[in-house]
């Protein structure tokens, strides 16, 4: 027999890329099997670890950090992004002071990359979504004592609230004693130390209303808050 020739170039660059667009198909296909399999729900193992975890609510595949679980209440229909750190104390097994100490409401919809990290009181109101990468923590350091590295001084905590439906902006830092009311729009990347009323836009570092939002009239008395 006489050897076989070898395919034209173009025939085998066309073989090559043939196989990598297969090979590419397999892994996409592989891979969003397998982080719905892993993904974290109410009737999952790790999920039945929760205070509390609402049907039809989920933990996106993979999650960065999830410690404390007891301490933590998810709502109903919530979807929690990949890449999430959610939290509650400061070390695994840890017995915290208060009882939940992250609650998510319903419905609600948290970013990839963002991090819930709680102490003593974080309340996140039902239908509240974020951007990515949204950090919300109830624990500040202190740094007063010159002589001391800040790392070992207090750390004080004071209970943060987001108001239901509430939007809070991609990249946003939500900081010990922030209450953020309902229907809020917080900015891109803004930082909020301080309370944030009903119905209003804020935006900056520190976040400051820079819009009042007009809801509708109270069914009971007919009168729109400004």
């Amino acid at each position: 027999m006489f050897p076989q020739a070898p395919l034209p170039r173009t025939w085998r660059i066309r073989a090559n890329v043939a196989v990598k667009r297969a090979v590419g198909e397999l892994v996409h296909r592989v891979w969003a099997t397998l982080t719905a399999w892993a993904a974290i729900g109410p009737d999952t193992p790790r999920g039945r670890r929760f205070g509390a975890f609402g049907e039809g609510s989920v933990i996106c595949f993979p999650p960065t950090t999830i410690m404390n679980e007891r301490y933590i209440h998810i709502g109903a229909g919530t979807m929690i992004g990949p890449h999430i750190a959610l939290s509650a104390g400061m070390v695994p097994d840890q017995v915290c002071v208060s009882d939940p100490v992250v609650r998510i409401g319903d419905r609600c919809l948290i970013g990839r990359g963002s991090g819930i990290v709680g102490h003593l009181s974080i309340e996140i109101g039902d239908d509240v979504w974020t951007g990515h990468h949204v950090y919300i923590t109830d624990q500040n350091h202190g740094y007063a004592d010159l002589d001391r590295p800040i790392s070992q001084q207090t750390q004080p905590e004071r209970p943060v609230v987001i108001g239901a439906g509430s939007w809070i902006g991609h990249g946003t830092v939500v900081l010990p004693g922030a209450r953020i009311g309902k229907h809020v729009v917080i900015g891109a990347n803004s930082v909020v130390t301080g309370e944030i009323p009903d119905y209003s836009v804020a935006v900056g570092a520190p976040a400051r209303v820079v819009k009042r939002l007009r809801p509708e009239p109270d069914a009971a008395d007919g009168r729109r808050d400004r």
